[in-house]
């Protein structure tokens, strides 16, 4: 790769991944699957060791892609880091087969991640939060920037032509709620209820209307036998998610060419008319449990499990005692007040700035007339002149141009895939167009 002139002593990398959950783990796999003609990378992960989603690792919920799209097989089929090498590597591929499942269970696929994470172990860096990135500027240009990362065994700093921001979505919670040991995201829920300690509340409140609130719900009702679940949700009543084999193309990696060249009215019609692929959604066999559940409990006469459908949260007061819920009927506007232990907000998750870490240097990124990162069909940031470093969006930030696959698994390894190629094309020109370059330094991971 082209080389970079800098101060002594400091390895320069063709790529620093911001964030090390699947998206930038299926790119440091994409980049290493190409050995030495592949970019040198490294990738810094504020977590201590590799984590996904572990507070909602429910013991039998399952994923709801195939396993086929996972790491590297839409991209890679013969790869060495697919789930079906996983599974053979742990001796379960036969059992798997005989189970006749697309969707295996949640915390096995949780487990395969981890499997792959380890082997890639040598390019990333725990407990390495990025504090700062800077500009590196040679001859009035931006060609490669500083990153600043902190952690308990001190501050480091680390020089790249490319930056990858991978840090995911933010959990989302209404206007003028707080966490506190009453009020929960479902983001923290088995941490939470371990830190329970064995006490069981009276009464939970879930509130939201998609896969999480219906997986929390049945979670809570199970697991605390003598506790009341009440679901909160504006819906008359769970929807089911469309996963029927057309709709599901709209997460075809082909999808996404289509998508991204569509004029932004076309855009905004597809995001309309398939959001419920995907948001506020139930797997229709949970549906159907939870309404089960219901109905046995009405004919027993020992209701735990309600639903206030119709309806919304318009207030919580949070206590040392409990938390009073102000739940208001949207049709009739009478509101009615429960007093919950716990209230467990399944309200989502929301991009934050996919540019911010940039500081000043956001301003160099071109955005479109709704203020959003203009992206190109390589995942991108368009930028102007002055800033030539290469800055590319994984996930968050990227629905309104590249799409509803753009933040799932779905399309994560066709996705890393081409990141890396237009990093590698991008290389390639640079040395071209300065045959004089000076090589890359040497430096360890």
């Amino acid at each position: 790769m082209v080389g970079l002139a800098a101060q002594a002593g400091h390895p320069v990398y063709d790529v620093i991944g911001v964030g090390f959950g699947p998206s930038n783990l299926a790119l440091a796999i994409a980049a290493g699957e190409r050995g030495a003609a592949g970019p040198r990378a490294l990738f810094l992960e504020r977590q201590a060791e590799f984590g996904w989603h572990r507070g909602m690792l429910i013991e039998d919920a399952t994923m709801q892609v195939s396993f086929l799209k996972d790491l590297v097989t839409l991209r890679n089929p013969a790869s060495e880091f697919s789930f079906l090498t996983y599974l053979h590597q742990n001796g379960r591929l036969i059992d798997f087969i005989n189970h006749k499942t697309l969707f295996p269970l949640r915390i096995e696929f949780h487990d395969y991640l981890e499997w792959a994470a380890g082997k890639v172990g040598d390019v990333v860096r725990y407990d390495r939060e990025v504090q700062a990135v800077r500009p590196i500027r040679t001859d009035g240009v931006i060609d490669a920037f500083e990153v600043t990362s902190a952690g308990q065994h001190g501050t480091s700093v680390d020089r790249t032509r490319n930056l990858v921001l991978g840090v995911g979505l933010k959990p989302y919670l209404p206007a003028g709620i707080t966490r506190s040991d009453r009020i929960w995201h479902n983001q923290e829920l088995l941490t939470r209820v371990r830190e329970l300690d064995g006490r069981t509340p009276g009464r939970f409140v879930v509130v939201g209307a998609g896969q999480s609130a219906a997986e929390v719900t049945a979670f809570l009702h199970e697991t605390f036998p003598k506790s009341e679940v009440c679901a909160v949700f504006s819906r008359f009543g769970y929807s089911p998610a469309d996963d029927s084999p057309f709709a599901n193309r709209v997460f075809d990696p082909d999808a996404v060419d289509e998508f991204y060249s569509a004029p932004e009215d076309v855009k905004q019609m597809v995001l309309d008319y398939h959001g419920n692929t995907n948001y506020s959604v139930v797997d229709a066999e949970l549906i159907e449990a939870l309404y089960s559940r219901m109905y046995r409990e009405r004919v027993l006469g020992t209701e735990r499990l309600r639903t206030f459908n119709v309806s919304r949260v318009v207030d919580v007061l949070d206590t040392d005692e409990e938390a009073t819920v102000t739940v208001e009927s949207l049709s009739s506007g009478q509101k009615a007040q429960l007093a919950a232990d716990v209230v467990v907000y399944c309200t989502g998750y929301r991009p934050a700035d996919p540019v911010a870490l940039l500081g000043e240097m956001g301003e160099l990124c071109r955005r479109d007339s709704e203020g959003r990162v203009k992206i190109g069909r390589d995942y991108r940031v368009q930028t102007t002149g002055e800033l030539q470093a290469g800055i590319y969006l994984q996930g968050g930030g990227t629905e309104h141009s590249h799409g509803l696959a753009s933040s799932l698994l779905s399309n994560t390894a066709v996705r890393a895939g081409e990141i890396v190629e237009s990093i590698v094309d991008s290389q390639a020109a640079q040395a071209v167009e300065r045959p004089t370059a000076v090589p890359d330094f040497a430096g360890s991971h």
